[in-house]
């Protein structure tokens, strides 16, 4: 049942990065999988195929709990519809089998403990459990039990578990996409007298992206700004809200805005979020929702057409 949410919830990075630790390598969301009944924590690979089996995997296909803005109407039965916001996503692993030869079962039970330790951030854990694919969610884990019994002698563990905490419930598309558009250009044309066959030169730009959501819940993007620009601007088309940063930005130089995180940081560092316009919306507003979204580039006067915004960010999923 949905409940009344009593605050705002911390902020969170957006899930991009690649996290994973076996053996000091690093390893990519998703890298280990190869086929349908399998999941992947960092560089620990359990399911099908592993000492690691399991007879249910919950919260993962399941609508995380709501948090219900709706307020009772005072004149009236019933009440007024607010915001639903999910709270964290908790996925498990129930009825874990843990099987080895006898004389590394130790070994085995040691690379779970390992793979599951407390730890302060969030990595990927990336599930491929259907023909649908593999999805990935940002978590911690924060529950493990490995029964101590006959099994430790024999090579066969029964009845344990795992749990992870997904801070972001949504889960996301393994594959991150990426559009890119420049600052509105015009075409060079043709200079005459001209010989056959015309080059018409290389077709201007018109600032426009295109972002495709496939999934069924809305994406907060990563937007990258590189200069030289001045006042860079992106306007989402389809809902009219705006990202705009009142700041010239040299050749080389990248304004990155983080919409999850709610942050804008100049070349990795110092934060710019004073530098929003008067009519920028607030970043964590600005999300991709669910199919084609239709993105606008612009800036400043004088701006060079060589300026850039990328869109980073994958399809998002309940």
């Amino acid at each position: 049942m949905a409940r009344r949410r009593a605050g705002h919830p911390r902020r969170q990075r957006q899930g991009a990065r690649v996290a994973g630790k076996g053996e000091g390598v690093t390893v990519a969301p998703g890298d280990l999988i190869t086929r349908p009944g399998q999941m992947q924590y960092g560089g620990l690979l359990l399911g099908s195929g592993t000492p690691y089996r399991w007879r249910d995997v919950t919260g993962w296909e399941e609508l995380p709990a709501l948090d219900s803005g709706d307020v009772a109407r005072s004149d009236a039965h019933g009440s007024l519809p607010g915001l639903l916001l999910a709270q964290a996503r908790t996925v498990g692993l129930v009825g874990l089998i843990i099987r080895a030869p006898r004389d590394r079962i130790g070994a085995v039970v040691g690379a779970l403990n390992g793979g599951t330790v407390p730890r302060a951030d969030e990595i990927p854990l990336v599930a491929w459990l259907d023909d649908r694919g593999p999805l990935l969610v940002h978590a911690r884990a924060v529950r493990r039990s490995v029964p101590v019994g006959p099994g430790f002698r024999l090579g066969t563990i029964v009845g344990g578990a795992v749990e992870w905490v997904a801070s972001d419930p949504r889960r996301y598309a393994v594959g991150e996409q990426t559009v890119t558009a420049r600052l509105p250009a015009a075409e060079p044309g043709l200079t005459w007298p001209k010989t056959w066959p015309l080059n018409f030169g290389a077709p201007g730009s018109s600032g426009a992206l295109v972002a495709m959501n496939a999934g069924d819940a809305p994406a907060h993007p990563v937007i990258e700004f590189r200069g030289p620009v001045t006042t860079p601007v992106l306007v989402n088309a389809d809902t009219g809200d705006v990202l705009e940063y009142d700041i010239p930005l040299a050749a080389g130089d990248v304004l990155t805005v983080d919409t999850r995180a709610g942050t804008v940081l100049l070349n990795g560092g110092a934060s710019r979020l004073g530098t929003a316009s008067n009519r920028s919306a607030p970043e964590q507003v600005f999300a991709l929702a669910p199919g084609i979204n239709n993105l606008i580039f612009r800036a400043g006067p004088d701006s060079d057409p060589a300026a850039t915004a990328t869109v980073r960010f994958r399809s998002a999923y309940w």
